[in-house]
């Protein structure tokens, strides 16, 4: 069902937790499946340099939140706002289509943080 890199990001998740001086912070949610993630993000000079999360949810939404955290950090604000979910998926070898709607939230709660560091106007 799962392919061998969404196995490995569910069992081992890469930057679980929160960053502590974050300056974004998005969080989505899926109402059907109960799928919640939280990503904080830390941006200095228009990079993200560090970035966590914080996901209640099937091996599929901890596994794309895992990936989006490896596929962001050292990017420009503008690289990882280009990130789709489609790429979170693709960047795991693929995920079953019904775990495409309901667990590939990951992309959207990163363009949420980077919204959020926007509307607070931190200038970097």
């Amino acid at each position: 069902m799962y392919s061998e890199k969404v196995m490995d990001h569910f069992i081992n998740p890469r930057n679980v937790g929160e960053v502590s001086d974050a300056n974004g912070i998005g969080e989505v949610g899926n109402a059907v499946c109960g799928d919640i993630m939280r990503i904080s993000i830390k941006v200095e000079e228009g990079k993200i340099v560090d970035v966590k999360f914080r996901t209640f949810g099937c091996a599929a939404a901890i596994a794309t939140s895992s990936m989006v955290t490896e596929l962001v950090k050292g990017k420009s604000l503008e690289e990882a706002m280009s990130i789709s979910n489609r790429a979170v998926a693709a960047a795991l070898d693929g995920l079953p289509p019904q775990k495409m709607h309901c667990s590939n939230l990951a992309a959207d709660a990163l363009h949420k943080a980077i919204a959020d560091y926007h509307a607070k106007g931190k200038a970097s």
